[in-house]
């Protein structure tokens, strides 16, 4: 803690870079102008380098600026969050669940009025993430990757398969059933490629050659990649059991042919363990039990 920079001096800069103004951040902190100047400068002096160009109107951040920026991003997130819940938990039952934010839009969301039937005592609150996220605190967790231990319960199923949207398909003169993956632009998540199930090893998987004509479209986070699948714009690998109800209702079909079995999944776990108040472990059972049916 000692080699940190004063904790005044962070959140006048974090300050200013949110609000775009010495003036605006003043206010946010309670505080004159002068005052965040100053402690900009005694953390840009303690620091060694400028945090923000001044030879522009307005002025903007430096590089160092942007990347001190990202990690106070996370960390007072994490802690926004995290006195949120307690606030939450202080004035009754709150069950906060963290999940990958396509877990979240395309199973989770859907379910949402059935879990809250389920337990109408309890206030449950979602906070979604994309890859590479630091984690934030929650009483339920639920991850994308390998199995870890520690009394996770996998999710879902395990294959994995590719599907496209009935548009996409008939403007290649294609069907689930008669199809040409060399002629078709498949849709990815290099940035989560250490986590996520990527095409080269879906073809692996399935022993078939990838072909090298196909055209590849890269996406930050599954949400994104499942809403570009959706607006015809190529073909997505799916897990099973996360896109069924765009599948029962034909915006996606499947196509047919080799599915591969996973080992990664979206695993699930209370952060307390069996130890977690009763309400926490119903709603976690509920989910599990929901997610294989």
């Amino acid at each position: 803690m000692d080699r940190l920079p004063s904790f005044s001096g962070l959140t006048a800069f974090y300050a200013a870079a949110r609000r775009g103004t010495l003036t605006a951040a003043a206010a946010e902190l309670n505080v004159s102008q002068p005052a965040v100047s100053r402690r900009i400068a005694m953390l840009e002096a303690d620091l060694g380098c400028p945090l923000f160009d001044r030879s522009h109107k307005p002025v903007r951040m430096t590089q160092s600026g942007r990347d001190l920026l990202r990690a106070l991003q996370g960390g007072f997130g994490q802690i926004e969050a995290a006195v949120a819940q307690i606030r939450q938990s202080a004035q009754g039952k709150v069950v906060t669940v963290t999940a990958p934010s396509g877990f979240v839009a395309f199973w989770l969301i859907p379910q949402l009025g059935d879990l809250e039937a389920a337990f109408e005592d309890v206030t449950i609150r979602i906070i979604s993430q994309e890859y590479g996220e630091a984690t934030r605190p929650g009483d339920i967790a639920i991850r994308f990757g390998l199995a870890e231990g520690g009394g996770e319960t996998r999710l879902l199923g395990e294959g994995v398969f590719p599907a496209a949207s009935p548009l996409y398909l008939d403007r290649r003169e294609m069907n689930g059933d008669s199809y040409d993956f060399a002629r078709m632009t498949l849709l990815t998540m290099e940035t989560a490629r250490s986590q996520w199930h990527d095409w080269p090893s879906w073809f692996r998987a399935v022993g078939v050659p990838m072909p090298h004509k196909a055209r590849v479209l890269d996406f930050s986070s599954y949400a994104m990649l499942v809403n570009a699948a959706l607006a015809g714009q190529g073909v997505c690998l799916c897990w099973d059991g996360v896109l069924d109800r765009f599948l029962e209702a034909g915006a996606l079909v499947r196509l047919e042919g080799p599915e591969a079995v996973s080992a990664r999944g979206y695993f699930i776990a209370a952060r307390e363990g069996l130890a977690a108040p009763p309400h926490v472990l119903g709603i976690l059972d509920w989910i599990v039990e929901k997610s294989h049916k």
